[in-house]
């Protein structure tokens, strides 16, 4: 039996993976709302003798919203899209890969360092997988018994 020192050696790549997928999860792209307050700010700072000037910058602020109104609107979409999901033949999939492969890696040898996390990962997203794919079904038998008793 591994004692707790390789445990946590070996569960130093999950441990990175879940830490990538927290920080790429945080990460936040320009703030455009700002950046228009402080670009109409600057457009009321800049003497009437540059008109051209203005101009310019004003275009700039325009082309600015439009992006603003553009990635609000497929963001609503992808939302909707990512609410609406039901589940599909590819969480089936998954589940089956997800079994095949944790009896991979049971046949792995036992006394690598990251075998245990490894192991625990894979039962847990194996269960994951198995309750997606299960809901699925499950939302498919109704709808199949649902048409066939209309």
């Amino acid at each position: 039996m591994p004692g707790f020192a390789e445990i946590a050696l070996g569960a130093a790549p999950v441990a990175g993976g879940a830490l990538l997928g927290i920080a790429a999860g945080n990460l936040r792209g320009p703030d455009f709302r700002a950046m228009i307050a402080k670009d109409l700010d600057l457009l009321e700072r800049i003497p009437e003798d540059r008109p051209e000037l203005k101009e310019r910058l004003r275009a700039s602020i325009d082309q600015r919203i439009d992006d603003l109104i553009t990635t609000t609107e497929k963001s609503r979409e992808l939302r909707s899209a990512a609410m609406s999901y039901e589940g599909n033949w590819r969480d089936i999939v998954v589940f089956i890969c997800a079994i095949l492969f944790t009896i991979v890696w049971w046949n792995v040898s036992h006394d690598r360092t990251n075998w245990l996390v490894m192991f625990v990962v894979m039962i847990v997203a194996t269960v994951v997988a198995g309750i997606y794919a299960a809901r699925g079904v499950i939302r498919s038998l109704r709808t199949l018994s649902r048409g066939r008793s209309q």
